[in-house]
């Protein structure tokens, strides 16, 4: 039986994304290279989380 313990990181992970993918986009369009690199970081980490999700989902 999957369990659905993995559906807390997916949303985690996806929400990290979107958040990331905006300051990343604001970052570029203003110029600001922190903002960018923290908008990179932001959606790594959250690529990371879903794929923990799905992994947890898979047990």
């Amino acid at each position: 039986m999957t369990d659905h313990n993995g559906l807390g990181d997916k949303i985690k992970g996806g929400v990290n994304k979107a958040k990331g993918e905006v300051k990343d986009q604001i970052g570029n369009a203003t110029d600001n290279h922190s903002l960018q690199w923290d908008g990179k970081k932001d959606k790594l980490k959250g690529e990371a989380q879903e794929k923990i999700g799905e992994m947890k989902d898979n047990d």
